[in-house]
């Protein structure tokens, strides 16, 4: 949920081996791990590096730069998931009270909240939290094997558009209006802070969520593409899919793998 240097995940927390479960026209479709027949689609779990724009700012005006971008972003990310989960056939996100705008449905106490507050307080380089997931039951979905990559696709395609939208604020509005008017100096930075911030988040969780590991949303996707064999290979990876990342993480591989794709989408949208 949280990103930086632009990076930023979602994973479920799932056991098991892959599974397959009757369709609604009874084939049988291949999904991920799943317990009880329900699947936990990503919490929004990100990696946020502070930048040298960000760190010159006091503590608590770094709080409001950051937590209104990411909330908006992480709240957006889940309920795309859900809404799109419901509208393909399985309203188990929409049982949980998961398709609301309200953050609370969505915050997890110790992940959202303590966890980057610690992180933040005590000055470090990067922050770290990630949110509730999203539980979907692929079963119910209408073609589970094809409606599986359509809901992982939401979330990151979400935050794409949020970032054009961010991108257009910049050019189009901050640019030559707002730093351009009475604005004084330090509103006018802070403003443009703030939507800057807003990009560098949406990017980092689109790139993020889509690298084909499970249980990121780049693995559902693969998994659902990929043929049989290799599919069922790919989702047996999701019990490791987290040390797999941290281990990318704290090698740095992460970070080079991530940083190319990320200036790209910037460049792009800038």
């Amino acid at each position: 949920m949280l990103l930086g240097s632009i990076s930023s995940p979602s994973f479920p927390i799932l056991a098991g081996n892959a599974t397959y479960l009757p369709s609604r026209s009874g084939s049988s479709d291949f999904h991920l791990p799943c317990r009880i027949g329900v699947c936990v689609l990503s919490p929004t779990v990100g990696i946020y590096t502070v930048t040298p724009m960000e760190a010159a700012v006091p503590l608590l005006q770094k709080i409001a730069l950051l937590a209104f971008p990411i909330l908006i972003a992480v709240v957006l990310h889940e309920l795309a998931h859900g809404y799109v989960a419901y509208r393909l056939g399985d309203p188990t996100a929409a049982h949980a009270g998961r398709l609301t705008l309200n953050p609370i449905a969505h915050v997890d106490p110790f992940g959202t909240v303590i966890l980057p507050a610690i992180l933040l307080f005590s000055g470090s380089p990067f922050l770290f939290g990630y949110a509730k997931p999203v539980p979907v039951n692929f079963a119910n979905l209408y073609q589970p094997r094809r409606d599986m990559v359509l809901v992982a696709l939401a979330g990151p395609l979400v935050n794409l558009l949020l970032a054009a939208f961010a991108a257009l604020l910049l050019k189009f509005l901050i640019a030559p209006v707002f730093l351009k008017s009475g604005i004084s100096a330090n509103g006018a930075m802070m403003m443009l802070q703030l939507v800057h911030a807003f990009l560098l988040i949406n990017v980092s969780l689109a790139v993020f969520n889509m690298l084909p590991i499970p249980p990121l949303d780049g693995g559902r996707v693969a998994t659902g593409l990929l043929p049989r064999t290799p599919a069922l290979a790919l989702a047996r990876l999701e019990p490791y899919g987290m040390l797999i990342i941290l281990l990318l993480m704290t090698s740095g591989a992460l970070d080079r793998i991530l940083r190319p794709m990320q200036a790209f989408l910037i460049d792009t949208l800038l």
